[in-house]
């Protein structure tokens, strides 16, 4: 076993250890925690791999502002434990089942003829001056530019919905109403009284 097999292994290992602990562990920010160690440890196996750009990608985009983000909003909830695991055994027999369709599912994928070594061989030696990140842009805005923009479209969408349910009407809020600010007058808004001076 050569040093890179090695710490593919051990960058592996971890990886299936951290995704254990994240829907084991019981306090959330633990669980954020594990899925952050995974993604460093996936971000490796892809430099094993040759692909600095997706591995430096997954490290800035996930790790650097979505599980911070995340992070932040369960460290600044307050989260009732308790109440998150009522029912939890009545929804055990659906999601045992669902596991056990997706590692049969899995094991009919990768034990089937298109992987392996056959099937998959080692690529080639890259050239000199070759940029896997230019033949990554190249291949997405060419073979694959409809899936990616099709991709983009979906998470426009997704962003929109999120926005509409976020700006639900609550009660008690009080809501600002420009054009009727823009169109007040003053009679509508100052009120003079005639008074009679007191002295002391």
């Amino acid at each position: 076993m050569d040093f890179k097999t090695f710490v593919f292994y051990v960058l592996a290992a971890i990886v299936i250890f951290a995704a254990l602990r994240v829907i084991t562990a019981r306090n959330p920010v633990h669980a954020a925690l594990f899925l952050v160690l995974a993604f460093f440890s996936a971000g490796g196996i892809w430099l094993l791999l040759a692909a600095e750009f997706l591995a430096v990608v997954l490290v800035m985009v996930y790790v650097g502002a979505v599980m911070v983000l995340f992070l932040f909003v369960v460290m600044m909830l307050d989260i009732n434990l308790d109440r998150l695991r009522q029912g939890f055994w009545s929804y055990l027999p659906v999601g045992a089942l669902i596991g056990v369709l997706l590692v049969v599912e899995m094991a009919l994928v990768l034990g089937g003829r298109y992987f392996g070594l056959e099937a998959m061989p080692e690529p080639p030696a890259a050239q000199a001056g070759y940029s896997n990140t230019r033949e990554l842009g190249r291949l997405l805005y060419t073979d694959y530019v409809y899936p990616f923009e099709l991709a983009s479209l979906l998470l426009l969408v997704a962003m929109i919905v999120a926005v509409t349910l976020t700006l639900r009407k609550r009660k008690g809020v009080r809501y600002l109403n420009p054009s009727e600010q823009i169109s007040v007058k003053r009679g509508d808004r100052v009120e003079l009284i005639s008074m009679p001076a007191e002295k002391e």
